[in-house]
Parts: C-alpha cells; structure tokens; sequence
C-alpha cells in the first residue's frame, strides 16, 4: 500500500542572515540584570553584526578597523595574543518572530562557531553546557522557550579559541593554536597574516527548522556503478543507490508511519515505527536501469538527479522532507607497481589525477554561493579534475561541494592537522617540542566527534573523492585509529583514507616540492613523488590587482642587489609574501616600473604552469599517476602561488594551466625538442597535427618555414610522441622564435592552438621587444543580450602578430574591471587569421560593460559591445 500524504512535506526552514546585533561581551557584563535578551529590549552599546562572519568582519563593516587586506593594515588591528580573549569575546543578538501549533517543534542550527559558545533565548540557556569546536555542528530543540506571543530573542555568546598562539612568524605562529580544534592558519603562515581575532565568530550558517513529529535529520546515500562504463554510452548497464536515513523523534513516545523516496520517477515506501530519539532506517535499494552516470570534469558531464524523501504519519499528514541533489558514480583507487603510487578510477576508468590545492575562499570566512561557484568554475576552466583542501584551515563547506558536483572537481578533503604545528619535525620557532605537538589538540575527543560530524554533512556529495587524517602528518595514534578503523567504516565506508597527504601508500619515493619558480625545463626532467600532494611556484597579479591592496608609494618592482648579491622586494611585497621572481623576468628586459614588471610577470606566469602540467603530463602513468599544484588561491591579498587573487581576478597562471591540462592536448618537449599529443580521454582520438615556426623581425615581416600537417591516431588515457622538430628549432631558435602547434579532430570543440616564445641562444626574450604594433580588427556581440554572454572576433592580416594579449572586462563609465569573468582564452597569442573568445560575467545594474585590449604589441584599446551579431559570423 503506498500512502499518499494529505498535504505537501511540512519542513519550514529559513536562515537567520540578517538583523543581528552584537556586543562585547565584557561591555554586557556591566548590565548585570541583563535585561537586554527580553524580546525587543534595547541593547545598549550595540552595532550590526554580520552573521555568517566573524567578529573581524562586523568591525569592518562598521568602520571600526581598517581594511586588513590593503597595506600594513592588518598590523593596525590589536592581535588578540597581546590584547587577551576578551577583545573579541561577543554577544550576538537576533530577534525571532517563531510562533508553533500542534506538535510542532522548531530547531536552531548552528553550521559553524569558532569557537566556544552558550546559547539563550529569552534569557534561557538552551545549550546543555559549553558548545565548543569550530567545526562541529549544533542543533537546539528550542520549542520550549518560545514566547507564546511570537516574539523571541536569540542570544549567542562566542569566545575565541582558548590557545590563540603567538604569531612570531613561524608557520601556524608558536603551534598552540593547534591544541584547539580549530583552523591553524590564523596564527600567520608563509602565504598569510596573522588574522587579529582568529576567525572568532558565528562563522557559518544559522537556521531555524520547523517540522511536525518527526524531523529527518540525515540521509545517507550512497551509490554503486559495477564494470568499466564510459561516458560515450547512451544506454548504461544499471546502477544501485542505497538510502539510509537517520530520524529523530523528540516525542517521549513512539511514532508510526511512513518513510519513503523518490528518485527519477521511482517511489519506495515502507512502514516504520520510531521510538524516541534517533532511529537509522535501511530503505529498499533502487535500481536505476538506464543511469546518467556523473563523470569528473573532462571525462563527462555531471548530471545531478532529485532525491526527495519523507516521512509520512500514520493518519497520511506529512512530516518533515528533506531534498537531495544526488550524482550516480563509483570512485575506486589501485596501486600502480610501476610508478608505485595510488591511482584513482571513476565508474571503472582510470583517471590522471590533474589537481590543485586550495586554502579557503577568504581569510575573514566572507563565503557565499556566488563565490564558491565562481571560484570552482575557474578550476574547471583550468581543465584539472581535483581539489585538494588543505588541513590547516577548513572542513569546505556544503555550498563548496554543490559547485564540485555541478562542474565535475573530486575533492581530497584533508582533516585538522598540519605538520607545521602538529610536531612533523624540529621548529624553533614552536612553544612545545615536537613530541608534545604530536599530542595536539587537547581534546580528542571533540575532534572526532567533528570529524564524524562533517564525514556526515559531506559524505553525499559525488565530488567528495578521499578522506586525509592532515597535511603532512597524521593525526595522533587514538584519533587516527578510531577514525581510520571505526568512524569513516562506519559513517562513509565508500572512500579511500589517506593517513596524510604524502602518505606511503599515496605514493612512494621521489620529492615534493619545488615551491619557487623553476625554469620551463624543469618539470620535463626532474622526477618528483609519482602523485604528488604539492609542486607549484609563484603567482602575481598585475597591476590592477596589486593596485587593490598597495599604496602607489610601495609599488616599486624588486631589483637585483650586486652588493648584497641578491634580490631584494619593497617591505610591503614582503609583507604580503613576495615569492621571488629572480632573473626569469630580467629575460625579457629590465621593468622600468611595477607596471612592467607585472606585465612581464605575466610571461613567466603563463610559461611556467604551463610547462609544469606539460611536463609532468609527458609522464603520465611511466613516472606519475597525477599531480597536484600548489596552489590555486590566497585567501588574504598574498603575492605567492594564485592563479586568481581574493578579489577573483585572474592572472595567466591561470590560462597557462588551462591550455596545459587540456584534456586532448599538443604540446612541445623542450628536452626532446619534439611534438607531443597527450589523450586523458576514454577514447582513441584520430587528430590532424599542424606545427610552424616564425621569427618576427624589426619590422613586423615574418620569416616562417610554413606550417606542416599530419595525421596521428593517439591512444586514450596517453600522452605520445608525434614528431621531432629538433633540426628545425635549432635553425630558427638562435635569434628566438614562434612555435605554432595546432590541433583538429571530428569533435571540434576539442580543437586547440598552442604557441610558444622561445629563447635565444643566450636564454633571452629580448627579441619580443622588437615585435611591430599589431593591427587588429576587433568586434564584440552579445549573443544572448542581457544574460551576460559575449564573443569577441578578432582579424588579423595573415602575417601579423599580437603577442600575449590580455582581455578583461570593464566598466564604460569608471574602466574598473567586472568580476568575475570567465574567458575561454586569455594571454593569447595570435599569428595572423581569426580568433573568437566566448566572454561570460553576471550583469550588474547601472554597468556598462566594454571589453578592454591590453597586448604586448597591440597597447590598450577599449571595445564596446553591438546587440546584434553579423549573419556571416553566426555559427
């Protein structure tokens, strides 16, 4: 018998983001009768709070501080080392208009406090003692303590962390902020600050639940795909999803009913009678016939099926509904004896792990939708198909995985521990020794129970890839043996658990690292561990995002000091930690200015992450199972490894990365002097290979031995050698040159262009100076008007050049630049012919956009946008 319910799901849930207010907390004290927390009583000494935030971020928001990412700012704010606990301890303070009827009860949750907390509601303690972690989550059955008029008071007083550390430059500061069970980068690290309050905040989420009887609390889902599949099938073998939700009854006796799913046009129910408290049913399992299987970006689309599920009571009046996005595929790992690593496989495929590493969105935990897509897409535009979070910050939050699951990123979540301050090895710079770090946090058993608790909140998205104990160390021998052995078998049985992130059974031998820039070669002949946790280097903005957190005074480019015999960078580079170009941009020409001196960064920028995913792609699957770049981004205004900086803008790492991991791919061996075609595909791939070398003379005339073309069948998941150019490029490369390489095939969306610069024979670039002004017809349409979807046409005469040209979008009025904006080319270089770029940005109101041209050779140009596109350029 199905049971239909009388009316629709009765879950009312809504977030509490707006109209709080906070104090301190030493600042309330002085009220003793603390007749502040009666509903709609004034709140003497008060200002707005912002919530999800931190209490750093209310002071900003009220004026009260500086802006702690431009300048030396952060320096001018009281670090609560020296200025004691109480300078950041805060009520916050919401009124509630929540009236119930019937057995209805109302739930407050709270997704995130940092650190320590007391909950009341109209003056009502609601906790049952001291909430405590940053990560663990919170739910409060407040029923009893709401007003019968509707009129309620929350009140939530937050502490910071009990061991704040002292930041004395080391990483993680003194390592005390790791007896917590918190995020350690806030004591300063090598790529940021100190942060002054530690993060100390109600930092995520808070929401208030209504549900009648029963209240589904979680849903654990979990999904089998048997055999090899491929993502070209249109009709796939089944698949199997298993559904396992976990119900609360806060009634003192039993409930009957109903409990069932829907999924795709399918509907299981089954009866269950729940005794008080929590209750884990095993549904029936569904069988999908025909599934559209997610696939990682690259080896598929990422379809996302509704899974709704309900609880019914027994006289067919609903109860509580909770809704699901679920993504249907299997990821299992191997060990390769022959590069003697882990290898990852995803619905039975194997798959070359192309990853980055990632701290955390905004180092005053600023987090919203918008950004969390926004930043996750510009990793799938960068063609990699994981993302490792770090674990000296945070467990990622929901909205960081729904954008995972919508553009196709595994994630490496690693959990709370850091080598840097967990005891990984000698530091003079820590408080305790290295023994005592190891037993760090001083709780253990807070940490597990957050860590069971964020396994639970994460454990159903399909981008959520491996588990890591910490970064570089695993955590300690009781917490890691009841993680490893009962939490993670137990709550999420399904995913490979790495102690650390350089563990021995993630890959053995070799290095990590480098951290600094390395020259192009590098990465071609230098073997470092066969999966890689870490390799990366440096990544600077240009000048107008330098321009967004330094003073003109400070924006002079580093020189070369022959006294001293090194280089040195301006005090303020250093302090948002310069990582040091060296002589690579000295190649090109000496900078008179920070202007040029971010242009020319921009060269290195590109060449370099472009060459590191080439090279370490040549050897893919004989030395290496996959790699992971660090890092992506900074959280804080940092001048070391982005390829995007807080404020979201771009730089050519990142467009350097995309071309270099692009799943089909050609690509120059500067060791072998020899063509490369790397295939991650399921399929072979039948491409005609195009290549051409030219040299550019004072006068803009080319000289070029023309372009060859060739057929070549290239195997899936392989990268092969196609054609030696060696003769070629020793004859043209002694005055420098243009490499030229190209790419077709029947999909054509796969088709490509590389081009490369190469050096003279004394290693310089110096020969691009001499490059003529190129001539270029540029036209801008909005294909779809109003939705914020642009292509720009460029013309060239055939033996023109426009060297590295860079494309943002601005505004008419003010030419501040629009972000975000995602562009499926950039820092281009265009020899001759056409060339079309698809441009996509969110449309703002009272904007009007233009598209700014900032080339090599081609100086700045503004291009305005025409509504209506020429029928010869429609597709």
């Amino acid at each position: 018998m199905l049971v239909t319910p009388t009316t629709h799901g009765q879950q009312i849930e809504h977030e509490l983001s707006s109209g709080w207010q906070c104090l301190r907390a030493d600042v309330a004290a002085k009220s003793k009768d603390r007749k502040w927390m009666a509903p709609g009583a004034p709140i003497p000494g008060s200002m707005p709070a912002i919530v999800p935030g931190t209490v750093l971020t209310t002071l900003l928001h009220n004026g009260k501080v500086p802006d702690p990412f431009f300048g030396f700012n952060i320096t001018r704010i009281p670090d609560i080392y020296e200025s004691g606990r109480a300078m950041y301890t805060y009520w916050f303070v919401k009124d509630l208009e929540e009236k119930v009827s019937g057995n209805e009860h109302v739930f407050l949750r709270l997704r995130g406090v940092n650190y320590a907390c007391e909950v009341y509601l109209n003056g009502h303690r609601v906790d049952e003692g001291r909430v405590e972690g940053m990560y663990l989550r919170h739910s409060f059955d407040i029923t009893k303590f709401l007003s019968k008029n509707g009129r309620d008071r929350l009140a939530i007083l937050v502490e910071p962390p009990y061991h704040v550390g002292r930041p004395n430059g080391g990483q993680g500061g003194d390592g005390t902020i790791a007896r917590n069970v918190t995020n350690q980068y806030v004591a300063g690290w090598d790529w940021i600050q100190p942060i002054p309050d530690r993060n100390t905040g109600i930092w995520d989420k808070v929401m208030i639940e209504k549900v009648k009887g029963t209240d589904i609390e979680d849903v654990h889902i979990i999904t089998h795909v048997v055999g090899r599949r491929s993502a070209t099938d249109t009709a796939q073998a089944p698949a199997t999803i298993d559904i396992h939700p976990t119900l609360y009854n806060p009634a003192a006796t039993a409930i009957s009913g109903f409990l069932s799913y829907h999924i795709d046009g399918t509907t299981m129910q089954m009866p269950v009678s729940l005794p008080p408290g929590r209750s884990t049913i095993v549904m029936p399992s569904c069988t999908m016939k025909h599934p559209r299987l997610w696939w990682p970006n690259g080896m598929g689309g990422q379809p996302l099926y509704g899974l709704n599920v309900q609880f019914i009571n027994a006289n067919g009046t609903p109860g509580d509904e909770e809704r699901y996005r679920v993504g249907i595929r299997e990821i299992t790992t191997s060990w390769n004896t022959h590069t003697q690593s882990r290898e990852i496989y995803v619905n039975g495929q194997r798959m070359f792990v192309k990853g980055t590493n990632r701290i955390l969105s905004d180092a005053m935990l600023r987090f919203s939708p918008d950004r969390y897509d926004a930043e996750v897409r510009y990793h799938r535009d960068m063609n990699v198909n994981m993302i490792r979070v770090w674990g000296g910050g945070i467990t990622e939050r929901p909205e960081f995985y729904n954008a995972c699951d919508r553009y196709g990123l595994l994630v490496f979540q690693d959990l709370w521990a850091s080598g840097d301050c967990n005891g990984r090895w000698y530091d003079p710079t820590k408080k305790d020794d290295t023994v005592t770090r190891r037993t760090y946090p001083d709780d253990h058993s807070l940490w597990l129970a957050s860590a069971a608790d964020q396994i639970v909140m994460l454990r159903n998205h399909p981008s959520l890839a491996l588990w890591c104990g910490g970064n570089e160390i695993r955590p300690p021998a009781d917490i890691l043996s009841t993680l490893r052995d009962s939490l993670l078998p137990a709550l999420d049985g399904g995913r490979y658990f790495f102690e650390y992130s350089n563990h021995d059974s993630m890959s053995l031998h070799a290095h990590d690292g480098p951290y600094t820039i390395q020259p192009d070669t590098y990465f071609w002949q230098h073997r470092s561990w066969a999966f890689n946790s870490e390799v990366g280097s440096i990544g600077m903005g240009d000048i107008t995002s330098l321009r967004r957190f330094m003073p003109e005074e400070h924006l002079v480019p580093p020189h070369y000091d022959a006294d001293k015999k090194k280089w040195v960078a301006d005090t303020m580079w250093k302090f948002h930690k310069y990582c040091s170009y060296d002589s690579a941009i000295e190649a090109y020409g000496h900078p008179d200015d920070a202007a040029q001196f971010a242009r020319l960064a921009q060269l290195v920028n590109y060449n370099q992450y472009r060459a590191l995913m080439e090279g370490i792609r040549s050897h893919m699957w004989d030395w290496y199972t996959g790699v992971m770049v660090w890092k992506t981004q900074n959280p804080w205004t940092a001048l070391v490894g982005q390829m995007y900086d807080v404020y979201l803008d771009p730089n050519a790492c990142l467009f350097g990365m995309r071309i270099g991991a692009r799943p089909l791919h050609i690509m120059y061996d500067p060791i072998g002097r020899r063509i490369m075609v790397a295939n991650d595909g399921h399929t072979d791939q039948m491409v005609t290979m195009s290549w051409g070398l030219s040299r550019g003379a004072k006068l803009g005339q080319e000289a070029s031995i023309g372009r060859q073309d060739m057929v070549l069948v290239v195997p899936a998941d392989t990268c092969v050698p196609a054609l030696s150019i060696a003769a070629e490029v020793a004859e043209y490369e002694r005055s420098g040159a243009f490499l030229s390489l190209g790419l077709k095939c029947a999909d054509s969306t796969q088709d490509e262009e590389n081009t490369y610069w190469l050096p003279d024979s004394r290693g310089s670039y110096r020969w691009l100076q001499d490059l003529m002004p190129a001539a270029m017809l540029m036209h801008v349409y909005a294909w779809t008007p109003g939705k914020g979807i642009l292509e720009l046409t460029i013309d060239m005469d055939p033996g023109g050049i426009a060297f590295f040209t860079h494309i943002s979008l601005v505004d008419k009025k003010t030419k501040k630049r629009i972000l975000p904006v995602f562009c499926d080319d950039n820092y281009f270089t265009m020899i001759g012919g056409r060339k079309t770029i698809k441009v996509a940005y969110t449309s703002q109101e009272g904007i009007e956009p233009v598209i700014c041209i900032d080339g090599f050779n081609t100086g700045k140009r503004y291009v305005e946008i025409q509504n209506e596109v020429p029928k010869e350029l429609r597709k």
